[in-house]
């Protein structure tokens, strides 16, 4: 099975997690949290831009600086940071099919059909959640026996 190339919600979440797991008012280097996500400094940087920006982290500069959470990991629901970080950026990996292919032009329509349906479901069921509900370990649903 493909893996998802886009790691920016995961990476998003882990930090902050991690960042509502530290003792308040401790900031948090960038190089601590690469090494928490196992991804480059740059990239944790990168992630957390959007999330600065909406006002769920800050940052400190200087020699004792970094990152904290500054909002209330029960107030920061996942959805929020999947739309942030997803934008309208396609949730399939959509393709685009040869503009004088007739059943190509067909399937894109309900192929971004079906994308929507699928981001708009996502959200829905991410907005069940919180930073601070990932953090306590968020429940794992139990498959039905008839596979629904």
């Amino acid at each position: 099975m493909a893996r998802s190339t886009n790691t920016q919600f995961a990476v998003a979440i882990h930090v902050l997690t991690y960042l509502a797991g530290v003792a308040e008012g401790r900031t948090v280097s960038s190089e601590e949290l690469s090494e928490s996500t196992n991804v480059n400094p740059v990239y944790v940087r990168r992630v957390l831009g959007p999330l600065r920006s909406a006002g769920l982290v800050r940052s400190r500069p200087g020699v004792h600086g970094g990152w904290q959470l500054a909002a209330d990991a029960a107030h920061i629901r996942l959805d929020q940071v999947w739309l942030l970080l997803q934008g309208s950026d396609p949730v399939l990996g959509l393709h685009s099919p040869a503009p004088t292919c007739a059943v190509g032009r067909g399937v894109q329509q309900s192929l971004e059909a079906l994308d929507r349906s699928v981001a708009g479901a996502v959200a829905t069921e991410l907005g069940r959640f919180t930073v601070r509900d990932a953090l306590a370990g968020l429940p794992v649903p139990t498959p039905s026996p008839n596979g629904e």
